[in-house]
């Protein structure tokens, strides 16, 4: 198990990536017991975000830093528009990007900037970055990206 980022070449093949717990490897010693993670358990993570009494739903993908978001919920957080493009928050951890893919940004994408620790909701196009990766996609409420202003409040749905 790594702790730290590692370059092996071909010589190594991830079996594997820590969900959660991952700090407490530095501290590891002795025997250690490994068990199959259901991922049943967070299948289908949708979150919804509402402002200005509308509210748009987002899919979040299966990557860390998804998951570490979603952990993070329910969050009440002042949004801001950014560029004409995209509404940005800032959770309140630093997500971990190590398994998350990099975004191409479209109407309706669910980022994050990780130079900045900044999650991202697109209504318009953007293309990718060095730095942007995805966290998921709008499902529903599309339209409403737009208009969030002020405070808003995201918070975790039910497993479909």
């Amino acid at each position: 198990m790594l702790y730290e980022d590692f370059y092996a070449r071909d010589q190594m093949h991830r079996l594997g990536v820590g969900i959660t717990g991952i700090d407490n490897i530095t501290n590891m010693s002795g025997k250690a017991r490994v068990e199959k993670y259901n991922s049943e358990v967070i299948k289908n993570m949708r979150i919804s975000v509402q402002s200005n009494g509308n509210t748009v739903v987002f899919e979040l993908n299966d990557s860390r830093a998804a998951k570490e978001l979603y952990e993070q919920l329910p969050l009440t957080i002042a949004v801001e528009d950014y560029g004409g493009i995209e509404k940005i928050f800032n959770p309140p951890e630093k997500l971990d990007i190590s398994d998350t893919p990099l975004a191409n940004a479209i109407i309706g994408s669910f980022a994050y900037y990780e130079p900045w620790n900044n999650v991202v909701m697109f209504y318009g196009y953007y293309g990718s970055a060095s730095g942007l990766y995805e966290l998921g996609k709008a499902v529903s409420g599309i339209e409403h990206i737009v208009n969030m202003s002020g405070t808003i409040q995201i918070s975790k749905m039910e497993n479909e």
